[in-house]
Parts: structure tokens; C-alpha cells; sequence
């Protein structure tokens, strides 16, 4: 089954799935699940009891990272409620890296503080930084969308700053949620794309196998694809299943001077720190892409 599985979204149950892929066989794991709230899915009852729910998220937690190598990376995105129970099963099969902190905007839900981040845990299978994988990453630095000027004050040390931006922190804010309908597929929880293409330019080398067990309308495929790499994909609505083939055909890779780099909206988004150099040896008129930070 393993060699047949490769760059393909596999239509069925992911638990079923799952128990046919081999031990220690893709490079990465990333898992966003159904977060238990009634979201509405075309073929998936989003109310489980939270026993049923949190029984059912263990069993997967356990597959991804069985199925995961050693110089792997697992990672699994949600809200901090369900996270902090996920951790508990995690922290016994794999080790803690990082909660890592996406700041996106939530509305008030009445006598608690305002949500405003979804967390992705970032779990590896060994304790030692030589044997798993992990790659310096450049976000770039905010600027002033008038006047092109940092937003962040340097304290007169702004000729010391990196040319593109400062290395990755655990808090990402500058990547957003997919708000504008032209930019959706008919996805209640889409990702976008350049939050798969960071975790997978920090964890992975072009040709690894990236996997994703609630594949949904393609996102992890795509960004994997756009940075060559491989892919496999569990979803059990064929509709999604459609869609995402759809978008993954679409997908072209994004490379810059032979490095490849996350692209969003004509700008780089994430590149690695060892390809800056590389990057910007280029002069821009040989590029496709423009050369902008921000």
C-alpha cells in the first residue's frame, strides 16, 4: 500500500486509513481536526460527547506519530481547549517542542477573556536537536503599509536589522485567516496556505512525505506540492476529496534562485535563513516573483 499512497488524497476514515500506513514512514504529520463545535460539515457530525471526542482524537494522536520517522516533526492545530488535552496523550508517545501561538481574531463568547489564537503544538519523536529535523526561519519584517517604514522600534540599532525580517518566535501574527469568499473553497475550517508552507519549510527537505489525516479541500497538499515535496491525505467527504484534487492540480512550485520560499499575494511570506543569501543574489528582473519583504 505504502508506495501507491504517495501525492494522493485518500478517500475513506482516517483511523481505518491510518492502521495501513506503515511504522516511521512520513517526515511530517500535521493534523487539523473537527474541533468539536457543532461546525457544519457536509458529511461529519460536529457534537460528540467530549469523552467520545477526546477517545477518538487519542486513537489518531497515536497513529500520526507511529506513522511518523524519528527525524520527524508532529504537529496538530486547535483551539487551546482541546490542546491541552491532546498534550496529555502526546506527552507520553512523543516530545514537547512548542505551543506555537497563531494570532487570529475571535469573537466574544460573554465572562472570559477574548480568543484570540489557535495553537499548534509542535511535537518531535526524539529529544536530541542532531537526529530531527529543524530549519531556521525569516518572517519579514512588519512595515507601514504607507510609508513602507518598520512598525517595530529597533532603539537606533534599525541599520542592524536583517534585510528581510527577524528569525521565526513561537507568536506568529502575520499570517492570516482566510476571510474574502473568493479565496475559499466550501470549507467551514480552511487553512490558508502559507501556515502550511512555514511549518513544512521548518521541518522538512524538498522530496519528504508530508501527511495530513483531515486533508479537507487540499490545503497541506497544495503547500507541500508548491514546495516540492510529497503528500498524503486522508478525507472521508468526497466532495472535498474533489475540490482538493482540483486545487492540488492547480498548484505550482514556488522557487526563487533554486530555494524554495512560502509566496503569498506577490510577496515572500517565509524563507529560510540559510537561503537568504541565495535569494537575494538574484536581481529582481530575473524573477518571477517580486522580491518583497511584508
Amino acid at each position: 500500500m505504502s508506495k501507491n499512497i504517495l501525492n494522493t488524497i485518500i478517500h475513506g476514515d482516517c483511523l481505518k486509513v491510518l492502521k495501513n500506513i506503515p511504522n516511521n514512514f512520513v517526515d511530517m504529520s500535521f493534523a487539523d481536526p473537527p474541533f468539536n463545535l457543532k461546525k457544519k460539515y457536509n458529511h461529519y457530525e460536529d457534537s460528540k460527547e467530549k469523552r467520545d471526542y477526546l477517545n477518538w482524537c487519542n486513537e489518531w494522536l497515536n497513529e500520526i506519530v507511529r506513522i511518523t520517522k524519528p527525524t520527524g516533526a508532529i504537529f496538530v492545530h486547535n483551539i487551546p481547549r482541546w490542546l491541552s488535552y491532546y498534550s496529555e496523550c502526546l506527552n507520553k508517545i512523543a516530545f514537547f517542542k512548542h505551543w506555537i501561538a497563531w494570532d487570529s481574531g475571535g469573537a466574544p463568547l460573554g465572562k472570559t477573556l477574548l480568543p484570540n489564537h489557535y495553537g499548534i503544538l509542535y511535537y518531535t519523536k526524539s529529544t536530541s536537536h542532531k537526529d530531527f529535523k529543524f530549519f531556521d526561519i525569516r518572517q519579514p519584517h512588519p512595515k507601514c503599509r504607507v510609508c513602507g517604514e518598520f512598525l517595530k522600534d529597533y532603539g537606533g540599532k534599525k541599520a542592524q536589522a536583517h534585510k528581510f525580517g527577524p528569525l521565526l518566535s513561537d507568536v506568529w501574527n502575520d499570517i492570516h485567516r482566510i476571510r474574502h469568499k473568493n479565496r475559499r473553497d466550501e470549507h467551514p475550517c480552511q487553512l490558508p496556505i502559507p501556515l502550511l508552507e512555514r511549518l513544512i519549510l521548518m521541518t522538512t527537505d524538498a522530496g519528504d512525505i508530508v501527511f495530513d489525516p483531515f486533508m479537507g479541500t487540499g490545503t497541506t497538499a497544495v503547500a507541500a506540492k508548491r514546495l516540492g515535496r510529497k503528500y498524503i491525505g486522508i478525507e472521508q467527504d468526497l466532495d472535498y476529496v474533489k475540490i482538493a484534487n482540483k486545487n492540488i492540480e492547480a498548484a505550482k512550485e514556488t522557487k526563487i534562485n533554486e530555494c524554495f520560499v512560502s509566496i503569498y499575494l506577490n510577496r515572500i511570506r517565509t524563507m529560510r535563513d540559510s537561503d537568504f543569501k541565495k535569494i537575494y543574489e538574484t536581481p529582481k528582473n530575473q524573477n518571477h516573483i517580486e522580491l518583497k519583504a511584508g
